[in-house]
This record gives C-alpha cells, sequence and structure tokens, in this order.
C-alpha cells in the first residue's frame, strides 16, 4: 500500500492534490502528516529529507520507490490506475495540459493568496488588481473543460487528477473572497462539497500548530476578518 507524506492541512496545497486525488478514486493509502517546524533556516526541509529526497511534501513511497513534487506523484499513480485520468483521450489531453498549467503557473495567484483554510480574508486592492489577470485565464480554463467535456468535473463526469490539481484554489476561493463569475463559482462549491474536502477542511481547523512563515503571508494581502482554527 501506498504511504503519502503531507504536511499541515491548513497550509500544504501542494500536500492536498495527491491525498484528495487518492481519497476520491478510492485508492488505499497510509497518511503520513509531518507538520512544518519552525528552525535557524525557517524551513523544515532538513527533517523532511528523512522520507523525501527533495526535502519537501508531499512524497509517495511505494515499497522502495520515492516519488516526490505531486504531479510526478499523480503520474505515478495512474501507471497503476488508468481512473486517475480520463478514459476519453481527447479529455485526458486537456486534463494533462490544464493540470501541468496549474502545477507551473497562476504564480501571482499563488502569491498573493497563499493557502490558509482556517482564516477569512479581505482582499487589499492591490492584491485584487495583481491577480486579476490569473483568475481571467482560470475562469477561461475551467469554462473551456465543463463546457467541452459536460461537467460536472473539468474533464467529463467523473472526479479525475485535473479536479485535484484546481481543490486548492477552491480553498483560496473560501479564504479571499476573489470574485468568479457564476459557473466558476458553482465548480468552486462543487469541489468544496466533496466529502474528501470537508475532510481535509475539519482536520485543518482542528490543527493547533502554528507556522509563523506561513501566518505572515496572508496580511500582506489583506485583512484578516475570521480566524476558524482551533486554539
Amino acid at each position: 500500500m501506498y504511504t503519502l507524506y503531507i504536511a499541515n492541512k491548513n497550509y500544504s496545497s501542494w500536500s492536498l492534490r495527491p491525498w484528495l486525488l487518492l481519497r476520491e478514486v478510492g485508492i488505499p493509502f497510509h497518511e503520513r502528516l509531518e507538520a512544518f517546524v519552525e528552525g535557524p533556516s525557517g524551513s523544515s526541509r532538513a527533517r523532511f529529507l528523512a522520507f523525501s529526497p527533495s526535502g519537501q511534501v508531499p512524497c509517495l513511497h511505494d515499497g522502495e520507490l520515492r516519488v516526490w513534487d505531486s504531479l510526478a506523484i499523480v503520474d505515478h499513480i495512474a501507471e497503476a490506475h488508468r481512473e486517475v485520468w480520463p478514459e476519453d483521450r481527447a479529455a485526458r489531453a486537456f486534463a494533462r495540459s490544464a493540470a501541468a498549467e496549474m502545477h507551473s503557473g497562476f504564480g501571482q495567484l499563488r502569491r498573493w493568496c497563499t493557502m490558509s483554510v482556517g482564516i477569512r480574508v479581505r482582499l487589499h486592492e492591490e492584491a485584487r488588481g495583481a491577480i486579476a489577470a490569473d483568475l481571467a485565464r482560470l475562469q477561461e480554463l475551467w469554462a473551456q473543460g465543463l463546457e467541452r467535456h459536460g461537467g460536472p468535473f473539468l474533464a467529463g463526469p467523473s472526479f479525475s487528477a485535473v479536479d485535484a490539481f484546481y481543490a486548492p484554489i477552491a480553498f483560496r476561493w473560501q479564504t479571499y473572497g476573489f470574485p468568479l463569475g457564476e459557473k466558476a463559482a458553482d465548480y468552486a462549491r462543487r469541489l468544496l462539497s466533496l466529502a474528501s474536502m470537508r475532510e481535509w477542511e475539519r482536520d485543518a481547523l482542528a490543527e493547533t500548530w502554528r507556522d509563523a512563515a506561513h501566518d505572515a503571508e496572508a496580511p500582506k494581502s489583506g485583512e484578516i476578518i475570521e480566524d476558524l482554527r482551533a486554539r
């Protein structure tokens, strides 16, 4: 059975992707959560090197194999589980391209709206302006997927890896309240309503440990108006 190493559910958008995929597709795995901890370098890399060659999460253990980076993990899982990507060739091509674009792009949205599941933030005007182009592309891409492949997921009727890659955006939307059109908002709500997403959110809100480096990011983008995390 796979073992998936992840970090704090409140912060780790990269960990969410393979975790959610495994849950939603129904592939058994052991979860190992290793929390971010502060140190002289402000990094957990040295401790994470014990289980991850890159010193980062997520990292999948498959027997003696070590697979790191969320996109590599998804591709590795797909070798044994065809349901990870859509069966239809055209839908699969779209899904792979859209997942890769999320993996390498949307830099402004990542910078200004870092994932913090348990807080709510009112964005400053500077942040709203900075993410506008990314939001326009995001909605264009989601509309293409939903319209071309019939929904309710981006590449058709079934949840697949591409939806897992965009799931952190749904949490970011919930946190920062940035504007989305009706169809994009409906898709974000669909992701948030998944049982596995609700499980992740419950766990994130229950976490009591904090990482100062991550917590310092959201106040740069806006005013924190609510903190729902356990004390």
